[in-house]
């Protein structure tokens, strides 16, 4: 064989894998053209990333948005822009802290008072492979704003979305809950040294668990690996208490 057409067959071949990959790991693009007019989405983590890009996609598609963030600044910064942007001015900012109880309970008590309904609930806020903090209940970190704080904000807005039936509960997890092992005696690592991986892994295993458990009890299906995703918090240092 000539050896520039095995070259250009390598290549091929390796571009071609390397494509399929790409699209088996990112799940590829939506097809969808649905419109959504008229339903409410709450969304958590909605200034930036995944959150900020769906937030954006769903006001395009007509729908009312509430963007639940803990930095108020970037979260009115992102709505502003989103409004601009799909000419769509039923996206809100509201503040919400998944590190703090109180937060979410104020924010679930603020939609169930103000919202005549909510058809969506996207969890997808969350922090990732931070130092051993706590949050202001003392739970760690990831373990209480990856699991706890969505817990709680899903049971706190359940009977709304039950009333404004069909609704859809969308949990963000990742591949790395396989990695994942629950430790029932040492939730908060006090017992044992600090692995922020583990920890990380942990937190997204408890979303697969509580998703699956949700979905047997709800008969429904609820759950969501976006796949190989850039996202600032990768990079971002995360203080506790930021605003």
């Amino acid at each position: 064989m000539n050896k520039y057409l095995l070259t250009f067959s390598v290549v091929g071949t390796t571009v071609g894998a390397a494509v399929l990959v790409k699209d088996y790991a990112t799940g590829g693009t939506c097809p969808s053209k649905a419109k959504i007019t008229g339903k409410t989405v709450v969304i958590t983590g909605a200034n930036a990333g995944i959150g900020k890009e769906t937030a954006w996609e769903l006001a395009r598609r007509g729908g009312h948005i509430i963007m639940g963030c803990r930095d108020m600044e970037k979260c009115e910064a992102a709505a502003k822009e989103i409004r601009r942007d799909t000419l769509n001015h039923n996206v809100f900012a509201r503040h919400l802290d998944l590190a703090s109880m109180k937060s979410i309970t104020n924010f679930a008590k603020k939609i169930n008072e103000e919202e005549k309904r909510v058809d969506i609930l996207i969890n997808n806020a969350g922090v990732m492979r931070c130092p051993h903090w706590t949050t202001e209940d003392g739970f760690e970190m990831q373990f209480g704003v990856n699991h706890l704080g969505h817990f709680l904000l899903t049971n706190l807005l359940l009977d709304k979305m039950k009333s404004s039936a069909p609704s859809r509960i969308i949990n963000v997890s990742s591949l790395v809950h396989l990695a994942g092992q629950i430790d029932l005696e040492d939730l908060n690592w006090e017992r044992k040294k600090y692995d922020t991986k583990a920890a990380y892994c942990q937190s997204k295993l408890a979303n697969v668990m509580f998703t699956k458990e949700l979905a047997r009890r709800l008969q429904g299906k609820v759950k969501l690996n976006p796949g190989g995703v850039r996202v600032s918090f990768l990079k971002a240092k995360f203080t506790p208490g930021d605003k």
